[in-house]
């Protein structure tokens, strides 16, 4: 069984499971617009990791299932909210949430995702003190990717962004709801505080591989297999890692920051950036992140479910979607 597999069959549960804890009840119209990104798929990363720490700690899948759809909520609540304020139309091949409901439509939206998250991992079948702890963990999350996200808006009106500053941003973003998902599903299967906070650097570090990453994938992956428009992160501005590095180099594609661009933008943008050594360089670094967090997990005995999470940590740079 692949590792694309196996994320596969840790989804079912959590699919199953959205139905009945984020059900569509009055007012339709908000649940339909809470319920659409996330009955639209994706890649469930966020939920296999959790599920799979929980069992590499000893712990029962099943038992850990409503904190994979909390953490999941989260995510998405996330993803609603970034939406409106890239004003990107499209998500998961689907029309973003604001563009079917309006934008205080997806706001409300992406609140009751966030409440919702909240609600059911405080009231799963756990132990109360554990099921704290990882509510804590959930809400401390969540301001982090605000800071996260503030970050990357205030580097979208500079002019220069050092690489410190991005991988401060995207580790608060991105990484650490990785973090977090493997140290909920640490916690939720029973681990000790020493190991709940190295699954909390796996995910943290393999998070920051996977979102360097990412934006290679935005330039190279065409819309249809991404679910997104591809180079909006050129089009748009944004300080990536890659553009910090080209920009160093004095090699700017030049479609950057024009807002929208051709197919042809597309092809010189990725010659650019791999003329200037740039798309090398922040794979390499990727790979360094992932491999570190690997690492991390020398601290669980070898189980089935240890060497899922690091063949989950590889897929994060060689996944083809």
């Amino acid at each position: 069984m692949t590792v694309v597999d196996e994320i596969k069959k840790l989804s079912v549960p959590v699919d199953e499971a959205i139905d009945g804890l984020l059900p569509v009840q009055k007012p339709e119209g908000l649940y339909e617009a809470s319920r659409h990104i996330v009955k639209a798929g994706g890649k469930r990363l966020r939920p296999a990791v959790l599920l799979a720490s929980a069992e590499a700690v000893g712990g029962d899948i099943q038992t850990a299932v409503p904190a994979a759809v909390a953490i999941e909520l989260m995510h998405t609540f996330t993803l609603v909210h970034d939406d409106i304020m890239d004003n990107d139309p499209v998500r998961r091949g689907l029309p973003a949430v604001h563009t079917i409901w309006g934008e205080a439509g997806a706001i409300l939206a992406g609140d009751t995702l966030y409440s919702k998250a909240i609600e059911i991992i405080t009231t799963a079948d756990n132990d109360p003190a554990r099921l704290l702890k990882s509510a804590n963990i959930l809400s401390k999350t969540c301001v982090e990717v605000c800071e996260g996200q503030w970050l990357d808006i205030d580097f979208e009106k500079r002019d220069t962004v050092s690489a410190d500053e991005y991988l401060e941003m995207i580790e608060k973003k991105t990484a650490i709801m990785f973090g977090a998902a493997a140290q909920i599903g640490a916690i939720i299967g029973g681990a000790d505080a020493k190991v709940d906070q190295a699954l909390y650097d796996y995910g943290r570090l393999v998070g920051l591989g996977f979102q360097i990453y990412d934006d290679v994938l935005d330039l190279t992956m065409p819309e249809e297999i991404i679910g997104k428009r591809q180079g909006s992160d050129i089009f748009e501005g944004k300080r990536t890692l890659l553009m910090i590095h080209a920009t160093e180099k004095g090699a700017i594609p030049r479609a950057f920051g024009k807002g929208s661009g051709t197919k042809e933008d597309i092809e010189e943008a990725i010659q650019v950036l791999t003329d200037s050594g740039s798309l090398a360089y922040v794979k390499d670094l990727a790979v360094g992140y992932v491999e570190e967090g690997k690492a991390k997990l020398d601290i669980l005995p070898d189980s089935p479910s240890k060497q899922l999470l690091k063949d989950m940590a590889d897929y994060m740079l060689y996944r083809d979607f």
